[in-house]
């Protein structure tokens, strides 16, 4: 984990350079919220801790300047302040959660930690949403033909499954490919008496 700590304070770099030392995290410091920004555009970094209080440009103004570049790494402010119009504020711009001073090491820890697992969990929320977009597949409607396969005791043909949810043809079978691409559905081949072999599809349990 990489973390990027922006504060004025040196006392307070080094001592939240030592936690994460400690947790076993990279860090990289800036004195104040502009060297902050720059940084942050060089690097890739899981979490900001930002200070409130800092010259040239404070931390309200750099939660602003990132979430302009950035809208998910978490940002956690560290303030001396527990006025709610100040927290407001800083909600507004974008920041992620606060840590009040003095700062204490398992608080500050178990704080980054879960931000990080969100923003991790959000990431890979959306990457799943875009490649179901790319596909032009619907959540809700393969949770439906899914549903319905699972309540299925045996196999069935496309036009029966089209028939039984009230869906198109060119739809159901759409999305059985994917189910079968993805593995979650299987294929059964039924020789019938007259005519072709009628394949017939089966939620897949092992």
């Amino acid at each position: 984990m990489n973390i990027l700590i922006i504060d004025n304070d040196e006392s307070l770099r080094y001592m939240l350079t030592e936690f994460c030392n400690h947790a076993g995290w990279q860090s990289n410091t800036a004195v104040n919220g502009r060297e902050g920004v720059e940084l942050f555009q060089q690097e890739n970094f899981d979490i900001i801790l930002v200070d409130y209080h800092m010259p040239e440009m404070d931390g309200l103004q750099t939660v602003k300047e990132i979430r302009k570049q950035n809208q998910q790494v978490p940002i956690l402010v560290l303030t001396v302040d527990e006025r709610q119009e100040i927290a407001d504020r800083f909600l507004e711009e974008g920041a992620t959660d606060f840590a009040l001073k003095p700062v204490k090491a398992p608080d500050l820890i178990s704080r980054i930690q879960l931000h990080v697992k969100l923003a991790n969990m959000r990431s890979v929320h959306e990457e799943s949403e875009e490649i179901y977009s790319a596909k032009g597949i619907s959540k809700n409607t393969l949770s439906i033909i899914a549903e319905h396969l699972k309540k299925e005791e045996e196999p069935a043909s496309v036009d029966v499954v089209s028939k039984e949810i009230g869906l198109a043809y060119p739809t159901v079978y759409r999305y059985l490919m994917h189910l079968l691409e993805e593995g979650q559905v299987k294929q059964v081949i039924s020789h019938q008496k007259i005519g072709r072999p009628k394949k017939l599809y089966k939620w897949y349990t092992k």
